[in-house]
Formats: C-alpha cells, sequence, structure tokens
C-alpha cells in the first residue's frame, strides 16, 4: 500500500482542529466510508472501490483523508470482504442492499462517545482533508448536518411522463442548486434519528432534511467527482498523478 504522505492539494493550510468550536471541547469524530456497492455501472468484475488508483486502491484514498481528521473510522462493506484486513480502519461491518441501509451498518459500530460522524463514499477518493474539516466546523459550530456543495453550470429541467413521453414540467433556477458531494457530516443524533425509520435515500442529508434538520452547504471541490464510470477513473488516475509529482 502506498504512503499516506499528502499531495499539495490535501495540505489543510491554516486549518485549526474542526472540533474546537460550538461544543468548547474536543469532541469524538468518527467517519462511516461506504464501500458496500457493486458498482455495476462501472462495468468491472472487481468493485470499483477496489480497483488501483495511482499507487493506492480507491478507497484508500478516502480511507486515508478520513483517518487524517476523525478520531476513527468504520469501513462498510460487502459481505464477500468482511474478513479482508483493512489497516486504515478500526472496525469493518457488513453493509446492507441499499445506500441507506450500509450507512445504518455503519452507525451501529460507532462507539458511545461518538459526537459528530462523517459519511463518505468510497468512490470519492480526491475528497481533501480540508473538505472533511470543513463538513466538520460546520457541524461543531451548531448545524445538524453538512454538505459540501458545487455550483450547477447546466441548465436544469424538471420532467413529467405522459404516456411513452418526456415532457419538461418546469426549470428552476440554477442560481438556488447545487450539486452535493460527499462528505457529509451530521451531529451523530441526527442522523441516527433520521435513520430510525428505514427510510431511503440518495444521500443522508435528504433524511436529515426530511426529519426537520437544518443541514449548511459548504464550498465542494470540482476535483472531488464521483468514480462511476471507467473515464472517470483515467481522469482521477492523471488528476492525482499530477498533484504527487508538483
Amino acid at each position: 500500500m502506498a504512503s499516506n504522505t499528502w499531495a499539495p492539494h490535501e495540505q489543510p493550510t491554516g486549518l485549526s482542529s474542526p472540533w474546537d468550536a460550538g461544543y468548547g471541547q474536543h469532541v469524538s469524530v468518527w467517519a462511516i466510508v461506504v464501500a458496500a456497492g457493486s458498482g455495476s455501472r462501472f462495468g468491472s468484475s472487481v468493485p470499483k472501490q477496489y480497483l488501483p488508483l495511482a499507487g493506492r486502491r480507491v478507497l484508500d484514498w478516502s480511507l486515508a483523508a478520513a483517518r487524517s481528521v476523525c478520531d476513527g473510522v468504520v469501513l462498510v462493506v460487502a459481505a464477500d470482504r468482511a474478513d479482508a484486513v483493512e489497516p486504515l480502519a478500526d472496525h469493518v461491518v457488513v453493509g446492507g442492499s441499499t445506500r441507506s441501509a450500509s450507512v445504518r451498518a455503519g452507525l451501529r459500530a460507532l462507539p458511545g462517545d461518538a459526537s459528530v460522524v462523517v459519511v463518505h463514499d468510497a468512490a470519492r477518493p480526491a475528497a481533501s482533508r480540508r473538505l472533511f474539516g470543513a463538513v466538520v466546523a460546520a457541524v461543531c459550530s451548531g448545524a445538524d448536518g453538512a454538505v459540501p456543495g458545487v455550483p450547477v453550470t447546466d441548465t436544469i429541467k424538471r420532467t413529467t411522463t405522459l404516456g411513452h413521453q418526456v415532457w419538461v414540467a418546469d426549470t428552476p433556477d440554477r442560481d438556488t442548486l447545487v450539486a452535493v458531494q460527499t462528505p457529509q457530516a451530521f451531529r451523530v443524533d441526527a442522523l441516527r434519528a433520521a435513520h430510525a425509520s428505514g427510510a431511503e435515500a440518495t444521500d443522508d442529508a435528504a433524511l436529515v432534511e426530511a426529519a426537520g434538520g437544518r443541514v449548511q452547504v459548504v464550498p465542494g471541490e470540482l476535483a472531488n467527482r464521483k468514480i462511476t464510470v471507467p473515464d472517470d477513473l483515467v481522469a482521477m488516475e492523471q488528476y492525482l498523478g499530477d498533484t504527487d509529482e508538483d
């Protein structure tokens, strides 16, 4: 496994301990790194999070970023990976059939004194230490949750289906929209309450919002793209390789 030395784009310039605010004392911050997906859209026999990337596996980049800011890391994996040795994780647990079920499995593994939890997709290997720190700091300052968001540059259309045809329903103002990434941080009690019903969502912030929680948006990172198709992996290899050479 490659060294955990941080590339220049990951250095936390001027970032104080993210849990010095709000709570008035150090609080226990844990991460849940979700790596239980099959990656069917990627089209590989090996799940994308286990593929090599710039000298490490994809998920090793995500685990290392989480460990640099958090007190502990729970890695959520598929059942056939449960016995694998993962030195960057404190606990390895088996996920569920959906992303939300996998996050709930991770929540059950958190220690009782955990106050803040950061949920991160293993398939976002370029998330920086600064980004992890920013979402944690927002929660420690009073938010129920915090997510990274980047501006939407395309025009977005809401659609409706009539018969076999898709029609435009309306066009939201893109100045009010952001594309949301992980890592996403939450008060542990807020995220547990949001998951208590067993509801499903494409991200955890949606469940916290539905439960009445206040979720803050912090600036995301354009480089923090999710690896979904092979071209994403090629681009990420170039990006991480370039930053290692700087």
